[in-house]
């Protein structure tokens, strides 16, 4: 769900203090992007543009790291992200097909969210639970020996 404005205010705050108190420590951007990454679901431009100015480094620095690192996103996340992995030992048990029963459940490609807001499809290469192959992620929560004909019950659930 998207924040309400007060939400945006206040995690803004927090992220100001966050900052102030992580600047004149070595090495601060990744931590303070993590931060702001996990307090918003994605980096903005008015986020990145927050912490290259209290930084006093260029934004493309931050947008450079927040483009180059998988970790993050410059679009809104829904309040569920699933991750079907593509990796080796998943894609041979037929985590393809998992993945495209996911989309056309949900009517969105990888990297996209429903109009809601409550599901998006993120890529993912390895999420290192090989034994368990095919295998899908939603959230924190893992599905693992998964076909395609598990999906539907499985989004269900949220």
């Amino acid at each position: 769900m998207a924040l309400t404005q007060e939400q945006i205010a206040s995690k803004t705050e927090d992220l100001k203090a966050y900052i102030a108190a992580h600047k004149d420590v070595d090495g601060p951007l990744m931590p303070i992007m993590q931060y702001a990454q996990e307090s918003f679901s994605y980096l903005s431009m008015e986020t990145m543009t927050l912490i290259a100015d209290s930084l006093g480094i260029p934004v493309t620095d931050v947008y450079g790291i927040a483009t180059f690192y998988a970790q993050f996103s410059l679009k809104p996340k829904g309040d569920y992200v699933i991750q079907v992995c593509q990796g080796t030992a998943c894609y041979v048990k037929g985590a393809a097909a998992v993945l495209d029963e996911v989309k056309d459940i949900l009517g969105i490609q990888s990297g996209e969210t429903t109009e809601d807001g409550k599901f998006s499809i993120q890529d993912t290469r390895c999420l290192g639970c090989c034994g368990l192959a095919p295998v899908m992620t939603v959230n924190a929560d893992v599905y693992g020996r998964i076909t395609p004909k598990d999906v539907k019950g499985i989004l269900e659930k949220y």
